[in-house]
């Protein structure tokens, strides 16, 4: 499997704001007793909410912020584009495991990955940005579910190799 961030230098990377617990702050602390956590694993383990509808919202937004990328010039604003398309793709890889649909969450841990190290949003980049929300597309439209078996293994070589080609095609020039 390719290195993290196919060997390049994160640009950009989530910002964790951690705000105040209040609740924390009225009951106090401590632990929670092994009877909550058994029932909270139990719910997340079998869990069977429907992924689709939720997984539809995030992709219609990556779809919105890959519009907007289109329609933007090089002068713009590459952090606020860039954004548009990362909080989607970290909301998906967040939920996708959730949901039982670990490959969703490792396709767009890739998309998140790629999308931290370019400086600028080109037709390249675009079109790679694409075939990622294609292909999560896919998968949760086909409700693969599990690591997709050898189907999956390919389609995650197929974006590795995408990525790579991109910034081999780049190397010597800055990002």
């Amino acid at each position: 499997m390719v290195d993290q961030h196919f060997r390049q230098t994160p640009r950009r990377s989530a910002e964790f704001i951690k705000p105040p617990n209040m609740l924390k702050t009225k009951v106090g602390s401590g632990g929670l007793g092994d009877e909550i956590l058994n029932k909270a694993q139990d719910l997340l383990e079998n869990n069977t909410v429907d992924f689709q509808p939720l997984a539809e919202m995030y992709l219609a937004t990556l779809m919105k912020g890959i519009e907007m990328a289109k329609e933007t010039d090089p002068d713009s604003d590459q952090e606020l584009i860039i954004s548009r398309m990362l909080y989607p793709g970290m909301q998906l890889k967040a939920n996708g495991g959730m949901f039982h649909y670990p490959l969703v969450t490792r396709i767009a841990d890739k998309l998140i990955q790629f999308l931290e190290v370019i400086e600028q949003v080109d037709v390249e980049a675009i079109e790679i940005v694409l075939a990622f929300h294609t292909t999560i597309r896919v998968v949760v439209m086909g409700r693969v579910s599990g690591d997709g078996g050898k189907h999956g293994i390919e389609l995650m070589r197929a974006l590795n190799e995408a990525c790579m080609r991109y910034f081999d095609k780049y190397k010597d020039s800055d990002l």
